[in-house]
């Protein structure tokens, strides 16, 4: 019956990796209870809108069998050395230069994600500009556990955030050398009592230096976004940030185009204030995905002051457009996932 019940399931496709889960090797050994079939699937992504559809398909085709499914989620260690521990999904959020508003859609992705029920950790290693504890209203500063070598995080719109920005004054520079600052950064990643995350974004320093590669190393990265303006002179940095990923096997999820264009709102037309296109051309040249194209929108600014993230403002353009950037990087986050499964299951195949 289980077997039986196995090759039915084949009628699920995966779209994002053109084949059906029992052929990529997703579904794992199914045990039959009576009228119930508990069912273990090999999903990464939490409450990502692709692998949600992935377990109503399942669903729908374990009723058509004639059995009530009981499924499960099987979280396999596909990601690099040195992930860290209770956050599966590691994204890191880079741009090539300062002024793209890497800060802001670190903010507006991670809040998007925990708006969708997911449990995210927001890490705040932009040590030359810590701002996100500014716009999301944080007033208060991390805790200690009750051994006092652990730090609990800042709770903010259902995020769990730390910050170099809590170490240093408002008015005060950050003049740390290399060392120092690896030395900071290591000590906050590990020291922070995370707990069980779903997600955990990180708002790596703009640029390709020693501070990211020793971020990429400590945390394990599954995959990262790549932050640009439409302009030529921010997509030349862009590239950097992109060629940075691949040389240290770092999946790239997509490009993100901030900035896009100013939408009138008296007139209803877009104008392009810096260039247009620029995400595209990017995306293309590395044959990555476009995954936002975030309007300029004198909203986002406003909300970064007051302390309330842009994503839950309704119905806006901005929040529609951050809230498809978390849904379209939660569906690579998974895609990255159950392809490197199917690729590690096809390893155990036995030869013909």
């Amino acid at each position: 019956m289980a077997s039986t019940l196995h090759n039915a399931l084949a009628r699920v496709d995966d779209p994002a990796l053109d084949n059906d889960i029992v052929s990529l090797g997703l579904v794992g050994d199914i045990e039959i209870d009576g009228d119930t079939a508990h069912i273990p699937l090999a999903l990464g992504a939490p409450h990502s809108p692709a692998e949600t559809r992935i377990t109503e398909d399942v669903r729908a085709v374990v009723h058509e069998e004639g059995y009530e499914p009981s499924l499960s989620v099987e979280i396999h260690d596909t990601t690099p050395a040195g992930q860290m521990d209770g956050a599966p999904n590691v994204v890191a959020v880079s741009s090539g230069k300062g002024g793209v508003g890497k800060s802001t859609v670190s903010v507006n992705l991670a809040t998007a994600m925990a708006e969708r029920g997911a449990n995210v950790g927001l890490f705040d290693a932009d040590v030359y500009g810590p701002n996100i504890p500014r716009m999301l209203g944080v007033q208060n500063t991390p805790g200690r556990a009750e051994d006092d070598e652990t730090i609990i995080p800042v709770e903010s719109h259902g995020l769990k955030l730390m910050s170099v920005g809590f170490l240093v004054a408002d008015d005060d520079p950050v003049i740390w050398r290399g060392a120092m600052v690896n030395k900071i950064l290591t000590e906050l990643l590990h020291d922070t009592k995370w707990g069980n995350l779903d997600y955990f974004v990180v708002d790596l320093p703009p640029g390709t230096g020693d501070v990211q590669l020793t971020l990429l190393q400590q945390m394990g990265v599954l995959g990262a976004l790549a932050v640009t303006t439409p302009q030529d002179i921010s997509l030349d940095n862009a590239r950097k940030s992109v060629r940075m990923f691949d040389k240290h096997d770092t999946s790239v999820l997509g490009v993100v185009e901030n900035m896009s264009g100013f939408l009138c709102n008296e007139c209803g037309t877009q104008h392009d204030v810096f260039a247009t296109g620029g995400g595209q051309r990017l995306a293309d040249e590395f044959d990555h995905p476009l995954l936002a194209k975030i309007p300029l929108d004198p909203s986002i600014q406003e909300s970064c002051e007051v302390g309330e993230p842009v994503v839950t403002d309704g119905d806006s353009e901005p929040a529609k457009a951050f809230r498809d950037l978390a849904e379209q990087t939660m569906d690579q986050v998974g895609r990255e996932r159950r392809r490197s499964h199917a690729d590690g299951a096809a390893d155990l195949q036995p030869e013909p």
